[in-house]
């Protein structure tokens, strides 16, 4: 009867432990990816909240981003932290800047809005959530379906 050397079992254990790396690694790269997802799915909740805000009580509303405390807010509603390792930026009219890194986009009672649009990212992958200055229009890229 043959059985296995010394060497062979150090080769079978390093190629599992390999294997067991990829994998953790991956499902990391899986988890930051469906967090991203979720944020973003998040975020134009909060964007269509603030619209519907502005509309319903006919007043301006602003939807605030800080890029620096990594947080965004909703129309009377609290600010939301994003989680670890997702970052978020601003684009939007100058004049709704509060900030070097912070400010908002305003709704306005017919719908429309100063426009702009919130960068989520995590590592390389990046999703845009554009909202429309004359419609109030919100969309994202990737799409939702993509």
């Amino acid at each position: 009867m043959r059985g296995f050397s010394l060497i062979e079992l150090m080769v079978v254990i390093i190629l599992v432990m390999m294997l067991f790396g990829l994998v953790g690694a991956s499902l990391s790269r899986s988890i930051s990816a469906a967090e991203l997802r979720n944020e973003v799915r998040d975020v134009i909740a909060g964007l269509r909240h603030t619209r519907g805000q502005a509309i319903v009580q006919r007043q301006e509303q602003v939807f605030l981003v800080d890029a620096e405390q990594r947080t965004w807010q909703a129309a009377g509603r609290e600010p939301e932290a994003l989680p670890e390792g997702l970052d978020i930026t601003l684009s939007t009219a100058r004049s709704e800047l509060t900030g070097e890194n912070a400010g908002g986009i305003r709704f306005y009672p017919d719908g429309a809005s100063t426009g702009g649009s919130v960068l989520l990212s995590v590592d390389e992958r990046k999703w845009y959530v554009t909202v429309g200055w004359l419609t109030g229009e919100i969309s994202q890229d990737p799409p939702e379906d993509a």
